[in-house]
């Protein structure tokens, strides 16, 4: 089922809001996938944020101008996949509100010097709820 992003159930709300883990999928310069185990959060207006380290692949992969990535959350039969533009921040501001985020979802991070946020802008919402 397709989901407005904009406009979510408050199932689908409260499973983006529950401690689970995601596949974040970016794409390689070949065009080939990448996917990585992440944590994420997701709040409005349609922004999910995943804390980092600078210079990995994804980061790397989400650098890339007009670079899209794919979060899909799952638990038994229930899922969501987000999907849209993403780009990296470093702004000391971004990082620290997505550790906050991040925090608040799963648990507080280790201290991280070389910690950045891929931003994404999500545009489409799949899933079963």
């Amino acid at each position: 089922m397709r989901f407005d992003p904009e406009h979510l159930p408050d199932a689908a709300l409260r499973f983006l809001a529950e401690r689970h883990l995601a596949s974040l999928t970016t794409s390689r310069a070949d065009g080939s996938a990448h996917v990585v185990p992440v944590g994420f959060t997701f709040d409005r207006p349609s922004i999910a944020r995943v804390i980092t380290n600078d210079g990995s692949v994804k980061v790397g992969n989400a650098s890339r101008s007009g670079a899209r990535g794919v979060l899909c959350q799952i638990d038994g039969r229930y899922w969501l996949t987000l999907e849209g533009q993403v780009r990296v921040s470093r702004e000391p501001a971004d990082v620290a509100d997505a550790v906050d985020r991040y925090a608040l979802r799963y648990r507080v991070p280790r201290v991280n010097p070389t910690r950045v946020v891929i931003l994404m802008s999500v545009d489409r919402i799949m899933g079963n709820i």
